[in-house]
């Protein structure tokens, strides 16, 4: 039997999405079943086009109400998406605990902890009832030391420069 094991993906970088998903294809491609959550977005990605074309082994839960960053939401709206985030956590511990998933990618995670939306605590209680072959993956900007210790890997993605700095706004294909 395979040991599964724990990625995080955090930084202020563009990118941990990306790298989550690249993940998932990977494997996919192997033959692997993906689950994959996104807590904050409810965009339409590229991403998700081609996750929906890849049918059941690599499935998608994303909202459908969220169409902002936390920063751009108002008061109202952060109280509103607390709800659906804790559907969220609530599909992810069910796909954890089913054992029908061999990958479960947990996108922004870390941020829906950081904005107060979950606590750390059931976040790392996830990770230390994870049954051993499922592999897991976190992203999400300054992950906590406790989520770090946890981990086998952790993958800090730096911002050296980024077009924002220039007015540019995010490209789609490019940034989603």
């Amino acid at each position: 039997m395979k040991q599964g094991l724990i990625h995080i993906y955090t930084g202020a970088g563009k990118g941990k999405t990306t790298a989550a998903v690249g993940l998932g294809i990977r494997a996919y491609g192997q033959g692997l079943k993906v689950f994959m959550v996104q807590f904050l977005k409810g965009w339409l990605t590229g991403e998700m086009n081609t996750i929906a074309s890849l049918g059941p082994c690599f499935q998608l839960f994303q909202y459908k109400e969220n169409d902002k960053f936390t920063w751009g939401m108002t008061d109202e709206e952060m109280k509103g998406i607390k709800g659906e985030i804790r559907i969220g956590l609530n599909y992810t511990i069910e796909a954890v605990m089913s054992g029908e998933w061999d990958l479960i990618i947990m996108d922004e995670i870390i941020a829906a902890v950081n904005c107060g939306f979950l606590p750390l605590e059931e976040v790392v209680e996830i990770l230390k009832i994870k049954p051993l072959k499922l592999e897991l993956v976190l992203t999400g900007r300054d992950a906590p030391l406790e989520l770090i210790e946890l981990a086998d890997y952790v993958s800090e993605i730096t911002a050296s420069k980024h077009p924002m700095e220039k007015g540019i706004v995010a490209r789609e294909g490019i940034e989603y």
